[in-house]
C-alpha cells in the first residue's frame, strides 16, 4: 500500500481512461484496510481508486510500479480478486495513505463483479506499456499545490482530449466495418459466379447426373444465392422494378413450388427468396407488389388470397378441384382429421393444410365439429352418400 500516492483523480494531459468499476475493495497483501468501497479506474498511466462516499479520498499508483498481475477466483462468501505485484516504493515517492508496508502486493476485490473485463484491459495496458510512449505532462505533475483553477483547467483539457480520441476510435471502427463489408460483397459475387457455373454444368450433363445428385446440387445453389438479383439500384423504385422482380420470382420459385405440391404460403416464399438473395434483402411490401403482377405478366405463377386473408403463391397449373378432391380422399380414409393431423399426412404447413380443409368445406365436401378439443373435419355424408 505504500506505493499509492494521493491524487485529485483528474486525468492529466496525454492520459486516457480505459475502464472503471464500482464496488472495489483494496487489501494490503492479505490484510483488510479502511479502503473498502470505491471506484477503481484504469487509465493508460495509472490505477486510480476513489472512495464512493468521500470523493476527496482519491489515490493512485503508476502502472510502471506493477511487476505482474494474476487472477484469484471467487470462493464461498468471497469475491473474485486481482492480485497486483509491485516494485519497491521509490525513495522520492510523494505523500500517500501509507508511508511503509511489509507487503509487496495488493489485492483488488470486486464485490460488484466486472473483474474479468478489468483484468483483460489491465493486461493489455501492461503489454502495450503506453505510459512509456506517451508520457504525461511533467509541468502538471509538479503543480499539485492548492491551485484549484489550474487543476480544473487540466480536467477539462483531459476530458476534451479523451472525447477526441473516442471520436477518432469510432471513425476508425466504422471505416474497418465498411472495409469488411466490401470484402464480404466481393466474396458473395464470387460465390454467385460459382453457382452460375455449377448450374450450367448441370444443364450440360443432365443425363450423367442422377436425380438425387441434381437435388443436392440445387440445394447448394439455393444456399449460394441468386445470380444478379433485381435491385432498386438497377431498376429504380417504380413499376419497372416490381415487374422485373416478378419475372425473377417466377424463375426461382417454380421448382420449389413443384416440389411442394404447387402451393406455398407467402411467408415461406419470403424466407426462401431472401435466403437466396443474400445481402440484397427484399422487403415484404416489395414482395407483395411483385407477386400481384405475376398473373398480369402471364407468368406460370399467381398470387392467391384466401377468405381468411392468408396469401399464397401457386402454380397456374394448380387445380382447385384436384386439391379439394385430394383433401376429401385423405379425410375419408382417416374418418376425421384436424388441420395438424392433415398437415403431417400430406407434408405441408399447418396454415396451408387448414386453408385446404376450409376450401373443401366451403365447396360442401367436408363438414366440421368445432368443440373444446379443437376444429375437426369430417366427410359430408349428405354429399357422398345418396
Amino acid at each position: 500500500m505504500d506505493r499509492f500516492v494521493w491524487t485529485s483523480g483528474l486525468l492529466e494531459i496525454n492520459e486516457t481512461l480505459v475502464i472503471q468499476q464500482r464496488g472495489v475493495r483494496i487489501y494490503d497483501g492479505e490484510e483488510k484496510i479502511k479502503f473498502d468501497a470505491g471506484t477503481l479506474l484504469l487509465s493508460t498511466h495509472r490505477l486510480i481508486w476513489r472512495d464512493q462516499k468521500n470523493h476527496e479520498c482519491c489515490m493512485a499508483i503508476p502502472l510502471s510500479q506493477i511487476v505482474f498481475i494474476e487472477e484469484q477466483a471467487a470462493g464461498i462468501g468471497k469475491s473474485a480478486k486481482i492480485v497486483v505485484h509491485l516494485h519497491p516504493a521509490p525513495a522520492n515517492k510523494e505523500l500517500g495513505p501509507f508511508q511503509g508496508s511489509k507487503n509487496s502486493y495488493i489485492k483488488l476485490s470486486f464485490k460488484e463483479h466486472g473483474q474479468i473485463e478489468f483484468y483483460r484491459r489491465l493486461s493489455e495496458e501492461m503489454t502495450q506499456r503506453r505510459w512509456e510512449n506517451i508520457p504525461v505532462s511533467r509541468s502538471l505533475q509538479t503543480n499539485r499545490g492548492p491551485q484549484p483553477g489550474r487543476i480544473r483547467a487540466v480536467g477539462i483539457v483531459g476530458i476534451e482530449r479523451k472525447l477526441e480520441e473516442k471520436r477518432k476510435e469510432t471513425d476508425k471502427n466504422i471505416s474497418e466495418a465498411f472495409e469488411d463489408l466490401s470484402k464480404l460483397m466481393i466474396k458473395a459475387k464470387e460465390m454467385v459466379e460459382l453457382s452460375k457455373s455449377i448450374a450450367n454444368k448441370i444443364k450440360e450433363k443432365q443425363g450423367d447426373i442422377t436425380e438425387d445428385e441434381t437435388i443436392r446440387f440445387k440445394s447448394y445453389l439455393l444456399s449460394m444465392g441468386i445470380a444478379n438479383p433485381v435491385t432498386r439500384e438497377t431498376y429504380g423504385s417504380g413499376t419497372q422494378y416490381h415487374m422485373q422482380l416478378a419475372k425473377q420470382l417466377a424463375g426461382i420459385l417454380q421448382a420449389p413450388l413443384e416440389e411442394r405440391g404447387g402451393i406455398m404460403s407467402l411467408t415461406e416464399v419470403y424466407c426462401l427468396v431472401n435466403r437466396a438473395r443474400g445481402m440484397e434483402l427484399l422487403s415484404p411490401e416489395d414482395l407483395v407488389n411483385a407477386c400481384k403482377m405475376l398473373e398480369a405478366l402471364k407468368l406460370p405463377l399467381r398470387l392467391r388470397v384466401f377468405d381468411s386473408g392468408v396469401m399464397v403463391i401457386e402454380l397456374q397449373s394448380h387445380k382447385e378441384e384436384e386439391m379439394v378432391a385430394s383433401a376429401l380422399e385423405t379425410v375419408s380414409e382417416k374418418g376425421s382429421l384436424t388441420s395438424e393431423e392433415f398437415a403431417k399426412l400430406v407434408g405441408m404447413s399447418v396454415l396451408l393444410a387448414k386453408e385446404r380443409l376450409l376450401l373443401a368445406e366451403k365447396m360442401g365436401h367436408l363438414c366440421r365439429d368445432d368443440s373444446v378439443e379443437g376444429l375437426r373435419f369430417y366427410p359430408n355424408l349428405f354429399m357422398t352418400q345418396s
